[in-house]
């Protein structure tokens, strides 16, 4: 019989292939003996900082997820945890897609950076981290209400309909979180890198579904407050896991509001500490603000609303028809009706641009199709093979030759005598109604598969060229230096001669002020 496999490895076998491919090995024994050490210093003074201002969960959600003070969790620490509250956590780099954090935040699944802050960061870093993702997101999962609403809060993010403009600016900030934790990166890089995420921003036509959703998870699971106006308690990832947001954002130079769907339309900039809060009443208030967003989305709306955001983004989305039919592709026109067929619609035809992957219950049917195809809406029939000749409610009339099961050729368009732009070769679907229109391929693992650059790592080779440059940063002294402050606190009784050579070789290195502090806990432990 083979060995069961560790916890982290089962958990990623659980996932769909397309988002196994952005799944990295924790490789728990490349973090450096500093490393430890910042973890140490950040949890510690975090713990004894939010003792009183985090909400009820944080501290007891520590060990109730694996997470020690002492050192760098292990995934297979945090994942034998984490499977009692429904949950596991997988390793990858950096800022992954959006859509790919989403999801997988849906299925319960925590997206932890494998990489850690420098020492230079350690009160805030605007890059993920473990000390962000772990010690951050997974210790509020110990209240049973709040761990749902990460995972109703990720289904909506992922649902919502993202702009192309929107990729550029995942890559800007992506591309400013890499400079940003780089030793190495010149005045120059950053200022380029800065200006670049500015320019991403400005080039947005407007402001997305996605964009609102991740405004919401920003103002709550990253940066959210909990409880009394005046004196509310911590539960955002971003604030447990700074020392600086925790100190700064109970300061009066922090606004407090109540928790709103206003928070959808609030701008965040993820460089600097956040001069306004949202503070929700409990965890219950904040479904009642995730149930009212939910409901203004595409997804949820269907009909034309949903056609007029996805002909805005530019960007792959998949209608839902009536039925339960499923066509993913580029809404690239839509055609009014001449007046409303079912509540919310008043469209004759929708014309999405290929490839379009045809699907039922997030399941594809076939092969994708390389062309356009159309979406008549209004009842009507079609012959299974042969000519044909429709005239909708909506005005439209459509004549053609079909040939396949929704191939056609040959097709006219007219709607009340005027003549209109078609393909005349394409898919044609019927649907009485629109119920949905949602963000991203209706199958992501098939649209993987066909069209995925899988040319491409889950990390880029900026952040490998990162994390090299981190690691060569620390000489191999130094490293022992780290290893010997730790053998000693380990080490039960502490011996003083080991501790006084150990003070004497550190002051030698004023500017790691980690190993300093780490020195000046022993010697107030003796």
């Amino acid at each position: 019989m083979l060995p069961a496999p560790f916890p982290t490895r089962r958990e990623i076998e659980r996932l769909p292939a397309h988002l196994r491919r952005y799944v990295v090995d924790q490789d728990h024994g490349a973090y450096t003996p500093r490393d430890h050490a910042v973890w140490r210093q950040i949890l510690h003074r975090l713990a004894d900082r939010l003792k009183d201002t985090a909400h009820a969960s944080y501290l007891s959600g520590l060990a109730a997820t694996g997470i020690s003070l002492e050192c760098i969790p292990s995934l297979d620490d945090m994942n034998e945890k984490l499977e009692a509250l429904g949950w596991s956590a997988v390793g990858v780099r950096g800022f992954i897609p959006p859509a790919v954090f989403t999801e997988l935040q849906s299925l319960g699944v925590l997206a932890i950076a494998a990489d850690i802050r420098s020492h230079e960061h350690i009160e805030y870093t605007p890059a993920p981290d473990i000390i962000h993702e772990s010690a951050g997101h997974a210790p509020i999962l110990a209240d049973r209400r709040y761990a749902e609403y990460l995972k109703r809060c990720g289904e909506v993010g992922f649902r919502a309909i993202a702009s192309l403009e929107d990729q550029a600016v995942y890559e800007a900030i992506r591309n400013l979180s890499v400079v940003k934790e780089d030793p190495a990166a010149t005045a120059e890089e950053l200022r380029l890198a800065e200006e670049r995420l500015r320019a991403a921003s400005a080039s947005r036509r407007y402001v997305s579904e996605s964009t609102k959703a991740s405004r919401l998870y920003w103002w709550t699971a990253e940066y959210g407050l909990v409880g009394d106006l005046t004196d509310p308690k911590l539960y955002g990832a971003g604030l447990l896991s700074s020392l600086g947001e925790a100190t700064h954002c109970l300061t009066c130079e922090v606004r407090r509001v109540p928790l709103s769907l206003v928070c959808t339309d609030t701008e965040y900039d993820i460089t600097r500490m956040q001069p306004q809060l949202f503070v929700a009443r409990d965890f219950d208030h904040l479904f009642e603000v995730l149930e009212t967003f939910e409901a203004t989305l595409g997804w949820r709306r269907g009909g034309d609303h949903g056609l007029e955001e996805a002909l805005h983004a530019r960007t792959v989305n998949h209608l839902v028809l009536d039925g339960g039919l499923e066509l993913t592709g580029k809404v690239v026109a839509r055609i009014p009706a001449r007046n409303q067929l079912a509540p919310g619609l008043g469209t004759a035809v929708a014309r999405l641009e290929g490839p379009i992957q045809v699907s039922r219950n997030g399941k594809a049917t076939e092969r994708p199709w390389n062309g356009e195809a159309l979406v008549a809406f209004g009842s009507g029939s079609l012959p299974s093979r042969g000519a044909f000749s429709l005239d909708l409610p909506s005005g439209l009339s459509l004549t053609g030759f079909r040939v396949g099961e929704y191939e056609v050729i040959h097709v006219r368009g007219h709607q009340d005598g005027r003549f209109l732009d078609l393909p005349s070769w394409a898919l044609l679907f019927l649907s009485a109604k629109l119920p949905s229109v949602a963000g991203g391929p209706a199958d992501p693992g098939a649209w993987d598969a066909w069209f995925g650059d899988h040319s491409a790592l889950a990390e880029g080779e900026a952040e490998v060229q990162a994390r090299s440059r981190k690691a060569m940063a620390l000489p191999p002294e130094v490293a022992a230096l780290y290893r010997e402050a730790r053998a000693l606190r380990e080490g039960g009784r502490i011996n003083v001669d080991r501790l006084r050579a150990l003070q004497s070789r550190a002051l030698e290195h004023p500017a790691e002020w980690v190993l300093l502090a780490e020195v000046a806990e022993l010697e107030a432990m003796r």
